[in-house]
């Protein structure tokens, strides 16, 4: 699923980006986002989650990781931001889910970025919208692949 290098298609770097704009095999890299132990809290606190290996670097020792390890689903939310921040961003109305794989773990103080591709594409029965199929590669600084997955986007076209 995280074999998304871009072998085809060319790298997008416009915004407002309708479904004609886009082709199969097209790609943008997102950029980075450091990945600290308050965001590791934030979200924490947010959803409750508060299992013990995203809030103590004892208790994930105890469990094999060598410090915290953050939530899998904060590295995908960052990774939405971080592909609505990016160069190339599409006139989106709706994201219509995501099919993820946590990979690896997203350690405290790792930074993450993204590579996306246009892995297919359809119409919708409404002339004006789109369904693109997004594919993400998240790697971290030490260039591993941590998450990767899809995401079904409408947008405008």
């Amino acid at each position: 699923m995280n074999d998304i290098a871009p072998d085809t298609g060319r790298r997008l770097a416009a915004t407002g980006l309708r479904y004609e704009d886009v082709s199969i095999g097209d790609w943008f890299d997102t950029p980075a986002r450091h990945v600290g132990t308050e965001l590791i809290d934030a979200f924490a606190e947010l959803t409750g989650d508060r299992f013990e290996i995203h809030m103590d670097d004892d208790a994930a020792r105890a469990h094999g990781f060598p410090s915290r390890v953050a939530h899998g689903l904060l590295i995908l939310s960052l990774v939405d931001g971080l592909k609505n921040q990016a160069q190339a961003r599409f006139l989106a109305i709706a994201s219509l889910g995501w099919n993820f794989r946590f990979e690896r773990p997203v350690l405290a103080g790792d930074t993450i970025t993204a590579r996306v591709r246009i892995k297919d594409k359809r119409t919708t029965s409404r002339p004006d919208r789109g369904i693109l199929t997004l594919g993400f590669c998240v790697r971290k600084q030490t260039g591993e692949t941590v998450q990767s997955g899809e995401n079904q986007l409408m947008v405008y076209r």
